[in-house]
């Protein structure tokens, strides 16, 4: 039903426009008090074999909703409705910006992709930060907050600004992620460089204990794809030296290799998102994997479409789960489906628990 309605009325619409137009209709479906309960019955039934525990944070499961779909955080409780077990916000600056000149996020239909160069367009730290302490949350759920470098900043400056995005944001999240790997920030992946990042990821894990007292908010860090092998490698050594909690692999892609797509379209500059991600995450999942083990969380993004694809970030290292380019294309069922494959698998496998599997396939092949 969704995927004929997505042909006759999303396929034809502005990508932009038709993200809004379902944001909205999301939204007031979980401020309609019946509604979202027949919604929330419909689309996030609960599967006891699948509880996760994460950054000693539980959840009702491991799949949740990745960065970039909600960047101000005004439908947290419409996610959690539709099905996702935490929701991570953002990403979010330091100051509010309004991003790329439109038109700025295409559909490649055939490849079950996106390319966007949104350029983090959000309210800012201050708004969003006030969003969150306002928050009356109708549904329990774990809110990731991300957060990024403001274009304006030069990269010299950067710290500063992931510091102010810290001060404000780290009393109402769950998990903090410090996002070095979208390409649609002049010099963000810069940042990825350890001889770079070690300053920053310190000075944000500094700012966020110094903010929150009561307890240790736990922090990420989001990387590239296109990262060289090495690079992963040493990302993964400097994340256990300063005692990350976890990292999430990945973010989108500059690469353009091997689509089906024709025509100008696979020219415009941005991060590519979807299913042509799906081999080159795992494999980065893979290689972080059996770099820290069991020492960090993992989290596995990039073109999960389906449950098997969820199920294999397990296998390979992931504890939690992440989705969002194919949400696009497979519509409100979609984590209703992943959750539904996933106990399938877990309770036709030789793995007592979610836990158990995680990383099996990795350490078969170490083994």
């Amino acid at each position: 039903m969704y995927k004929l309605f997505f042909n006759l009325v999303f396929k034809r619409m502005d990508p932009e426009k038709a993200h809004y137009l379902a944001f909205r209709w999301i939204r007031l479906a979980a401020r309609t008090p019946v509604l979202r309960t027949f919604v929330a019955a419909a689309l996030a039934p609960r599967h006891k074999e699948l509880r996760t525990e994460a950054f000693g944070l539980r959840m009702h499961g491991p799949f949740g909703l990745a960065a970039g779909f909600d960047k101000n955080a005004v439908a947290i409780d419409g996610m959690t409705m539709l099905g996702f077990d935490h929701i991570e916000i953002g990403t979010v600056t330091g100051e509010p910006q309004p991003g790329n000149p439109k038109k700025r996020l295409f559909r490649l239909v055939q490849d079950r992709a996106l390319i966007n160069r949104m350029g983090f367009n959000n309210e800012g730290s201050l708004a969003v930060a006030a969003r969150l302490a306002s928050r009356n949350p109708v549904f329990r759920t774990t809110v990731g907050v991300n957060i990024g470098k403001t274009k304006v900043v030069p990269e010299a400056e950067a710290v500063g600004d992931y510091v102010k995005s810290t001060e404000r944001l780290a009393a109402f999240a769950d998990y903090l992620v410090v996002n070095v790997s979208s390409p649609n920030t002049p010099g963000l992946r810069n940042l990825q460089a350890t001889e770079a990042l070690r300053p920053l990821l310190a000075a944000v894990r500094e700012a966020a204990d110094r903010t929150v007292r009561s307890r240790r908010v736990p922090l990420l860090v989001k990387i590239a794809p296109d990262l060289a092998d090495e690079d992963v490698d040493a990302v993964a050594d400097l994340a256990v030296e300063l005692g990350l909690d976890g990292i999430i692999a990945t973010n989108t892609t500059i690469s353009r290799e091997g689509l089906k797509t024709q025509g100008d379209v696979v020219n415009e500059t941005g991060g590519l998102s979807g299913a042509p991600l799906k081999e080159r995450s795992l494999e980065v999942l893979r290689r972080l994997y059996a770099r820290v083990g069991d020492r960090i969380t993992l989290v596995g993004v990039g073109g999960v479409e389906t449950a098997e694809d969820a199920w294999q970030r397990i296998l390979a290292g992931a504890t939690l789960v992440q989705g969002y380019s194919a949400f696009i294309y497979e519509g409100p069922f979609y984590a209703r489906a992943i959750h539904k494959g996933l106990a399938a698998r877990l309770n036709n496998s030789p793995y007592a628990t979610l836990a158990d599997a995680v990383g099996a396939d990795v350490k078969k092949v170490s083994a």
